[in-house]
């Protein structure tokens, strides 16, 4: 067994087993369940873990993309509002021109 697998996790596996330990069951069969348990709870740990880390990979895309789109979106608004400015600022310079011909 993995010297990795925690104590609760081998105190619960040994209480699982006892828990189920049939009549003339000897200590090394119910060891050899606890140890099966064990392994079995572990993997279950494992994938918990991964699909954690899934999910929060994922999350973080999510908010990565939502975050793209907003800015898209502020710089779209900002570009259409200044392509206005050269066409008035053309105008009012036409209308110098105009009126400082007319009353010259």
């Amino acid at each position: 067994m993995n010297n990795k697998v925690s104590q609760e996790t081998q105190e619960q596996a040994l209480k699982v087993a006892k828990g189920t330990q049939k009549k003339g069951q000897t200590k090394e069969q119910t060891k050899l369940i606890a140890q099966g348990i064990e392994k079995g709870i572990s993997e279950y740990k494992k994938q918990q873990s991964k699909k954690s880390r899934e999910r929060d990979k994922d999350r973080k895309q999510q908010v990565k993309q939502k975050q793209l789109l907003t800015e898209d979106t502020t710089e779209l608004t900002e570009t259409q509002s200044s392509n206005y400015l050269p066409w008035i600022l053309l105008g009012v310079s036409w209308l110098g021109f105009i009126g400082y011909i007319f009353l010259s």
